[in-house]
């Protein structure tokens, strides 16, 4: 029987760290630019894919896990990737994490969701963030240079109707789908679907510029010069602004990262599928637990000693709109293998 602490993880400004993000891999059946660098893309492309060696086993994963729930107070898991759902353990992982006394959600392109929405009621796991970046078939194929759009909506509309917490996660983006935010609106209409439109971020190999970023005000400037909405109050930590438009039946949400960033609440950690944690997204300084691990040493004191060097906001790199910070991002990892 496991004793859970009443330790927590804090940092030097304060902010109590219980929420891990857990990277399942750094692959992904959808090849969306913004997240998974192309070919033509000149950076170490060892930063997106990991060798089966370099990865977490699933007794690691679990091993650092448990320690990050016993002995650190960590209360929430979320299961991110690449696309999580695509290891070959997942169904495994999932269910055993799914034993520990956290809140427990998943982020995935929605691909494979039908087949492990009977785990997830299983284990009460009942929030579910869905990638959906165009409501048009054709774009959305484009954006993911594949024809999965019919599989992912189809998928959508089940985890909503067995009684699924549904989020959608969109990136807004200049010149791409920004003309498509009220259309993403009027879904909720209907629907208690939970639309978050999410700030265009810059990441090694996506081609980041600041004009590209479809800002918090003007994605609110857009919804309301059509619809009248209501700000919602949002939960502490929360790294969303959330907004009803009266009437309608889900809400809508802006992830402001780049223009109005969340830092001073923030209370996440990221694990890596190496084994690595990052106590900042956008944070270029990673430190490694699996090598420890693999040592017999203890991981607390690393991860305390992570957590205590935490900057205050953006991992300690300039402001987004800094001329020339597009290259600190360019040393650091692809989306694609932090685990979002």
């Amino acid at each position: 029987m496991y004793h859970i602490t009443s330790f927590m993880l804090q940092d030097t400004f304060g902010r109590t760290h219980d929420y891990l993000r857990i990277s399942f891999t750094d692959k992904c059946n959808l090849k969306c630019f913004y997240c998974k660098p192309d070919g033509n893309t000149p950076i170490d492309h060892a930063l997106c894919t990991s060798t089966a060696s370099e990865k977490l086993s699933s007794a690691e994963l679990l091993s650092i896990a448990s320690d990050f729930v016993y002995k650190m107070g960590i209360k929430k898991i979320r299961i991110t990737g690449g696309e999580p759902l695509i290891r070959k353990d997942a169904y495994y992982l999932i269910k055993k994490l799914g034993e520990f006394p956290v809140s427990l959600a998943i982020t995935t392109n929605g691909v494979f969701l039908d087949r492990f929405l009977p785990l997830f009621k299983e284990i009460g796991l009942m929030s579910v963030n869905i990638s959906l970046d165009s409501l048009i078939p054709s774009r959305f194929n484009e954006i993911t240079k594949t024809t999965t759009f019919e599989k992912v909506y189809s998928n959508i509309e089940l985890a909503i109707e067995q009684g699924f917490h549904v989020k959608i996660n969109a990136v807004a983006m200049k010149n791409i789908n920004e003309d498509e935010i009220n259309d993403f609106v009027e879904w909720t209409r209907d629907l208690p679907i939970h639309v978050r439109f999410i700030e265009f971020m810059p990441f090694a190999g996506n081609k980041w510029e600041y004009e590209k970023v479809v800002s918090y005000k003007q994605i609110l400037d857009k919804i309301e010069s059509v619809y009248p909405i209501e700000k919602l109050n949002d939960e502490p930590n929360s790294t969303t602004k959330s907004y009803r438009v009266k009437s309608f039946l889900g809400t809508f949400a802006v992830i402001s990262s780049i223009t109005a960033p969340f830092c001073e609440t923030c209370n996440r950690i990221r694990l890596t599928t190496d084994g690595k944690i990052k106590n900042c997204l956008f944070s270029n300084e990673e430190v490694d637990l699996k090598s420890a691990l693999r040592k017999g040493e203890d991981i607390v004191p690393i991860v305390q000693r992570a957590i205590m060097a935490k900057h205050a906001e953006r991992g300690g790199i300039a402001a987004f709109k800094t001329r020339g910070v597009e290259s600190k991002y360019e040393e650091g990892r692809a989306m694609i293998s932090i685990g979002g």
